[in-house]
């Protein structure tokens, strides 16, 4: 057993990334325990990097983690109103802590496990960087919500493990009827599918 007296308790501290956004400096604390603690992780910045979004649009980050995605879209459509929602309480609270951090009044956070606590509003745009192994029963849920929240015309960006890429193309085309992939490199996968009508 480790001797506790020599344990590093710093490592409870909350850790600190700094990061730009579009021009826009964003601060968030972070937490052992959270996906990608140390650094932005690579496929949500590839998704934001190719976002297209405009300053009135209405966004929800699915699986927000600490808000890397929500509040970054939020800071981009000011005149919009941005929710950001996680089954894991933690997520949750450090979104919420680091909306207040930056200052962002246009969102909000809460706890949803996947859509089932938003309300009965529709979104422009929603996002999510989806974990590998929710298994394709709930994938098909998130894709058959998505098309049910988003107004006519709007977009579900997701990013993925690009191993992925071929099961999204035909449940997209299942469920949207289309499917766009955006990026595609190495480890990750960008796309999306547009409501029609």
């Amino acid at each position: 057993m480790k001797d506790l007296k020599t344990f590093d308790h710093s490592i409870r501290q909350d850790l600190t990334l700094q990061s730009i956004q579009r021009g826009k400096p964003i601060t968030f604390k972070t937490t052992w325990g959270l996906f990608s603690p140390k650094a932005i992780d690579a496929g949500s910045q590839m998704l934001l990097d190719f976002l297209e979004i405009k300053e009135t649009d209405n966004c929800l980050d699915m699986g927000c983690g600490y808000g890397i995605l929500g509040l970054s879209m939020a800071l981009w459509a000011p005149e919009g109103k941005t929710v950001l929602v996680d089954k894991d309480f933690v997520a949750v609270e450090y979104s919420e802590k680091n909306r207040q951090l930056n200052n962002i009044p246009n969102a909000e956070c809460f706890l949803s496990n996947g859509f089932d606590q938003i309300p009965g509003q529709q979104f422009d745009i929603i996002v999510s960087n989806i974990p590998a192994k929710v298994g394709k029963e709930m994938l098909y849920i998130y894709l058959f919500d998505a098309l049910k929240y988003l107004k006519p015309g709007g977009s579900f960006y997701i990013v993925t493990i690009t191993g992925l890429r071929m099961f999204f193309k035909r449940s997209f085309n299942e469920v949207f009827g289309h499917y766009e992939k955006i990026k595609q490199g190495k480890v990750y996968t960008v796309a999306r599918g547009i409501k029609q009508g």
